[in-house]
C-alpha cells in the first residue's frame, strides 16, 4: 500500500480508517504509523476531515493498538516472543536492551522507534508490569507522539514522506530527549513538592 492508496482508503472510509489502520499497526501495516498519523493531519488541513475527531480517533487507534500488544504479552507472552525471535530478532534484541537500560522509561523512548514501539508493550505485558503503570507511560507519551505527528501532517503534510524517513532514522533521539524532559519535570516537581 502506497501513500496515494492510503489517502484513497482514508478518504473512502474516513475516521474509522484512521483508527483501524493504527490499531492494526500491531500486526504490521505496510505503511509506517508516523505516515498514517500525518495523513490524518494532512486530510484535516484540506477540510476532508474535521481536526478534533480525526485527532481523537488517531490517538485512540495508536494507544489501543499498543494496549492490544500489552494484553497479548500478558496472556500469550511466550508464544509471541518465540514468533518475534524468528521474524524480528534484531528489533527484539533492541527492545530488550532498551528495557534493561531504561526500565519503564523505555515505553516513552520506544514510541519514537518504528517496530520497537510495538514490541515493548508485549515485553512489559509479559513481564507483568501493572496496567496502571503501562497506561500512565504509554498513554501520556502516545498523546504527545500523536500530537507531534498529527501537527506535522496538518502544517507540513506535503512533506510527509521526507518527515517519515527522518523520523525513522533519528526518532530514538527524540525519544531520549522526551525521557530527559519528563525525568527533569518529575524530579523538579518532587523536589519542589518536598520543600513545601
Amino acid at each position: 500500500m502506497g501513500l496515494s492508496d492510503l489517502f484513497t482508503w482514508l478518504e473512502q472510509y474516513g475516521y474509522l480508517a484512521l483508527f483501524f489502520s493504527l490499531w492494526l499497526g500491531i500486526i504490521g501495516m505496510p505503511i509506517p504509523d508516523e505516515m498514517i498519523v500525518m495523513s490524518g493531519g494532512f486530510l484535516s488541513s484540506s477540510d476532508k476531515m474535521a481536526i478534533l475527531p480525526a485527532f481523537i480517533l488517531t490517538y485512540l487507534g495508536v494507544v489501543s493498538g499498543l494496549s492490544l500488544g500489552y494484553i497479548l504479552g500478558k496472556i500469550v507472552g511466550d508464544k509471541v516472543l518465540q514468533r518475534l525471535m524468528k521474524k524480528k530478532a534484531s528489533k527484539l534484541a533492541k527492545s530488550i536492551a532498551l528495557l534493561e537500560r531504561f526500565g519503564r522509561f523505555a515505553l516513552i523512548i520506544s514510541y519514537f522507534i518504528p517496530v520497537v514501539r510495538h514490541i515493548i508493550p508485549y515485553l512489559v505485558g509479559m513481564n507483568n508490569m501493572s496496567f496502571k503503570t503501562y497506561a500512565f507511560y504509554s498513554y501520556t507519551t502516545g498523546f504527545v507522539w500523536t500530537l507531534i505527528y498529527f501537527l506535522l501532517g496538518l502544517f507540513f503534510g506535503q512533506n510527509m514522506e521526507e518527515i517519515s524517513v527522518f523520523a525513522t532514522k533519528y526518532g530514538i533521539y527524540l525519544g531520549i530527549f522526551a525521557v530527559v524532559i519528563m525525568g527533569y519535570g518529575y524530579r523538579r516537581k518532587w523536589f519542589l513538592g518536598g520543600m513545601k
